[in-house]
């Protein structure tokens, strides 16, 4: 995993959005229906998914960390 450092200015652009701009529960729950939707879609148009594959899975995993991060909801015991 790489790790990139963002500017001072995207960090705060960033932290304004997060901040003011949404309802993180609702933007997590929204991140997860697309994810689920994109998903099956590609899946049902190419059944193989041998070209994509690895694409797939990291768009896949990253979406899902994004929506984690917004709203801990795999992590609640």
């Amino acid at each position: 995993m790489s790790t990139n450092t963002l500017s001072k200015e995207t960090e705060l652009r960033l932290i304004d959005f997060f901040n003011e701009s949404i309802d993180l529960k609702s933007m997590a729950k929204t991140i997860r229906q697309v994810n689920y939707l994109l998903t099956l879609n590609v899946m049902r148009e190419n059944e193989s998914l041998e070209s994509d594959q690895t694409n797939l899975d990291d768009s896949f995993y990253w979406l899902n960390k994004l929506a984690e991060v917004l709203d801990p909801y795999l992590d609640v015991e």
